[in-house]
């Protein structure tokens, strides 16, 4: 089980809003169950990211296309997609050049419910995951099913999912940087991996996350 990184930090929560990435606590029943927090919802015309220095969420660029986010999106706190994580894609690809992105590791979310908008916290259940790479950064993609959903929680592993739903969640992130014209960094997804293997992804992030703080404080 996963346990807080950061007691005096909690402590400080009581008078402060926490920070969407350092601050709230991944949940101590991770990896089989998380706490995340969403950024964008399917509804959303533009895509939103956290700003790392603040923690509030920003505008990272208007959706000039049709593309709908099939689930929830956002990150998994107190997690980093650093050296460990960049290694397990750098093996699945079979190349030397693949790095961790350095940002948090990304979640998908389904859920039968509407949720209106983003900047919440969720509870939910990893079961599986996509093997993403953008240029020669890792950029795996967690897939999970929001606690207690009436539709999706049945699901243990991504596996039982249909398959319209997998193909809907690679189309999106396969082209929605896509521009008429514009070159863009290639992004490539060689596995969609199990719940087995999502947990062990996120176990790594949370060390990768663990050596980040370390760094960054001694720096």
């Amino acid at each position: 089980m996963a346990k807080s990184l950061d007691p005096i930090g909690k402590l400080l929560g009581l008078r402060h809003k926490a920070h969407p990435w350092h601050g709230i606590d991944i949940g101590n029943e991770a990896p089989e169950e998380i706490v995340c927090f969403i950024e964008m919802v399917s509804t959303d015309t533009v895509k939103y990211e956290i700003d790392k220095a603040t923690g509030y969420l920003t505008i990272d660029r208007p959706h000039k296309f049709s593309s709908i986010l099939p689930a929830l999106y956002g990150f998994i706190p107190q997690t980093y997609c650093g050296k460990r994580v960049g290694k397990v894609s750098a093996k699945t690809y079979g190349r030397v050049d693949i790095i961790g992105d350095g940002d948090p590791l990304d979640i998908c979310v389904l859920t039968e419910k509407d949720v209106a908008h983003g900047d919440v916290i969720a509870r939910v259940i990893p079961i599986g995951g996509f093997n993403m790479v953008d240029g020669n950064q890792a950029d795996d993609k967690i897939i999970a099913v929001l606690k207690d959903d009436a539709v999706y929680s049945h699901y243990k592993d991504v596996s039982e999912l249909p398959e319209t739903v997998i193909n809907r969640l690679k189309h999106y992130f396969l082209t929605y940087k896509g521009m008429p014209g514009e070159v863009v960094k290639k992004c490539e997804i060689s596995k969609v991996y199990s719940r087995e293997e999502a947990q062990v992804i996120i176990n790594l992030a949370i060390n990768d996350y663990k050596d980040y703080i370390e760094r960054i404080m001694f720096e």
